[in-house]
């Protein structure tokens, strides 16, 4: 069956890192701590077919474990104990959602991937197992689906499902599965009502229009 991942992250941070771009001599790197992804079926109804979680263990520079600060911890729900309990290796982690896309490409509302796998394997010092042409920005979908910019700029992933009337009450915001799924619902609903068709998950690349051009 044909299928798109849609895929949202949670990395280290601290209040205010965000506005500062982790620039600030006491915030964290934003390094990897929950992947959570949804298989969207492009066939039939659009279903959601499948989930995919992992937690990561967040290690230094120098390979230690890092603690999770407590504004991340209330941010997420992604608490310390947990990590210490439930988190793997971060090559598990991307193997993992490696493993669930099965060659599918993968939807983010943004680019995740560049903190997913960009920082978080240059700081691990590990390859991506996912080669960057595999991900789209899921903005790029809602704007081809008639989304205003504006709006678009003012939303976060959690807020997706909610702008187009199609609320989670059970969600919580900040965790990556059902930011996913907030992501998911919303572009199934524009699938149903034809305002997205399933070829335009194909290739996002070509979906963005990211030409090549040269430089220089």
């Amino acid at each position: 069956m044909k299928t798109a991942i849609i895929f949202d992250t949670e990395y280290l941070t601290d209040a205010g890192a965000l506005g500062r771009l982790w620039f600030g001599p006491e915030d964290p790197d934003p390094m990897l701590v929950q992947i959570g992804a949804v298989a969207l079926s492009l066939e039939d109804d659009f279903e959601v077919l499948a989930r995919y979680e992992a937690v990561v263990m967040p290690r230094d520079r120098q390979g230690m474990p890092c603690q999770a600060t407590p504004y991340f911890e209330e941010l997420t729900g992604v608490s310390n104990a947990r990590i210490a309990q439930d988190g793997g290796t971060l090559q598990a982690g991307l193997d993992g959602l490696r493993d669930f896309a099965a060659g599918a490409p993968l939807w983010s509302w943004g680019k995740d991937e560049l903190y997913a796998l960009g920082v978080s394997c240059y700081l691990a010092g590990i390859a991506p197992p996912i080669p960057a042409h595999r991900f789209g920005n899921v903005r790029n979908l809602v704007l081809k689906a008639g989304m205003p910019q504006e709006d678009m700029a003012r939303l976060s992933s959690n807020e997706l499902g909610g702008y187009y009337g199609l609320p989670n009450q059970d969600a919580r915001a900040h965790d990556a599965v059902d930011d996913a799924l907030s992501i998911a619902v919303a572009l199934r609903h524009l699938l149903q009502k034809s305002a997205l068709r399933p070829e335009d998950f194909d290739r996002p690349v070509q979906a963005e229009g990211q030409a090549p051009r040269a430089v220089g």
